[in-house]
């Protein structure tokens, strides 16, 4: 056995180091330690927020006399324009969006109060243009300037710049009404997401971050693709338990917003979605005080995600984009590659995907080994290892030859000695014992040579 042990212990040994090494490969999995939470949830929510724009085009019929007004409303094809533009979240694979009730407020007016509001708004640029009484052109345009038409548009705008038709859902009322909150739906698939979580989680100062479209950030000295571009800010929850006029509860919070950010999410730091924003502090003197802002919790907004028939779920470009996005800040560039490729094979207008493909493929020939890809063949080559372990060791331990048994005494008697065999007479040995005195006598002679012949014949016998 220990000739046997010399060569098989070492070989186990190697193959068990074999087997854990293996398992150590597969376990390593990407490290994105050099990346703060903002910066990861910034990419991760990015793709799912949106632009939503929602306005009435009211179209007039002028029957009066004076021709400032008139040239003024033939500039605008004697049409106006009337809404305004706020910020969204995607919660289905298959486009429901969750914003703000006041963000789509335009479309649940009715259209006497839409041509009104909009007879007021093209009242103050008429003043503001010919230096009129504001007063004065309001009662003139009551007068002579009647709308004949009135049409709703709720258009969603994706990051990736795709437009699509929105239809609302489900409907709260505008922040000094009710429940900030309105659900819209918009058609298509496989579109990226964001979770609801739970607002009666939240405690102060939690860390947060909100998302969306500021008008503070829409600049003319931007490209037109910037527009497309959401911003992310941090904060912290500064009140948990606020409430409207209305007793609608309300989360206060210090993370800069304007308008345009209303219906924007704000995420904690799993990037689920704990409250959407609605409204900001008063103004002081006339000035927006920044780290005021108030949002909806999303408790409250699930009662009406569940009013539209809406499911909050994933799709497959979520898990393929935070798959890619892990191995990508993890060093591991072919295999991000390969996700990011696959995203824009189901959804190709991914507003990040594109990039993110294309600085992956730059950087692939210093793509690390992502060792977990070679599974399976780990797999076979630990079975066939812990295999020829048991093996051996049974080789070591188990199978021993057998080995002849040896008798011992203590006190070993002498082996028996055969007696010697009697010799046989014959007629010379005769001759020479009757022959002592060199007399024969021949009786005796005789007698002996019978008695020879008698054993002779009883041997034969």
């Amino acid at each position: 056995m220990k000739k046997r042990a010399i060569f098989t212990i070492p070989i186990s040994v190697l193959l068990i180091a074999v087997m854990v090494t293996s398992f150590f490969l597969m376990s390593i999995k990407p490290s994105t330690g050099s990346l703060k939470t903002g910066q990861k949830l910034a990419e991760y929510i990015r793709p799912a927020v949106v632009r939503i724009v929602n306005y009435a085009v009211v179209s007039w019929q002028y029957n009066g006399y004076n021709a400032d007004i008139n040239d003024f409303l033939k500039q605008l094809n004697y049409q106006s324009v009337i809404g305004g533009s706020g910020s969204g979240a995607i919660i289905s694979s298959n486009g429901y969006i969750v914003t703000n009730a006041h963000v789509v407020e335009i479309s649940k007016m009715e259209k006497g109060d839409v041509a009104t509001e909009a007879m007021h708004q093209l009242a103050e640029q008429i003043a503001k243009t010919y230096n009129y009484d504001y007063n004065a052109v309001v009662n003139y345009l009551a007068k002579y300037n009647l709308y004949t038409d009135v049409q709703m548009v709720t258009k969603v705008i994706l990051p990736g710049g795709d437009i699509l038709d929105g239809e609302i859902k489900a409907y709260g009322a505008p922040v000094n009404q009710g429940k900030d909150v309105a659900v819209l739906k918009i058609e298509g698939k496989n579109f990226p997401t964001l979770t609801l979580g739970n607002s009666d989680n939240i405690q102060n100062q939690d860390n947060i971050w909100v998302s969306g479209y500021p008008a503070a950030a829409d600049s003319d000295l931007l490209s037109p693709d910037s527009s497309l571009i959401s911003t992310t800010n941090s904060g912290q929850i500064t009140t948990a338990s606020k409430n409207t006029k209305q007793g609608s509860p309300v989360i206060q919070l210090n993370a800069a917003a304007t308008h345009g950010n209303s219906g924007g999410p704000v995420v904690n730091e799993k990037g689920e979605i704990v409250g959407l924003l609605t409204f900001r502090g008063d103004t002081v003197n006339g000035q927006e005080v920044q780290g005021f802002n108030f949002a909806v919790p999303v408790n409250t907004v699930k009662e009406f995600v569940n009013d539209a028939g809406a499911k909050n779920t994933k799709s497959d470009t979520d898990t393929l984009y935070k798959e890619g996005l892990q191995l990508y800040w993890g060093g591991y560039y072919k295999n991000a590659l390969e996700k990011f490729e696959a995203v824009q094979r189901i959804y190709p207008n991914h507003s990040e995907i594109k990039q993110y493909i294309t600085n992956a493929e730059k950087k692939v020939d210093d793509s690390k080994i992502l060792w977990s890809d070679y599974r399976t063949l780990f797999y076979i080559i630990d079975g066939v290892s812990g295999l020829l372990v048991i093996l051996l060791l049974a080789f070591t331990f188990a199978f021993r030859p057998k080995q002849q048994a040896l008798t011992v005494a203590t006190n070993p008697a002498p082996a028996p000695v055969p007696p010697a065999p009697t010799p046989q007479s014959t007629p010379d040995s005769i001759l020479a014992d009757l022959n002592k005195d060199g007399k024969i006598d021949v009786q005796e002679l005789l007698k002996a040579l019978q008695e020879q012949q008698k054993d002779k014949k009883d041997e034969d016998e």
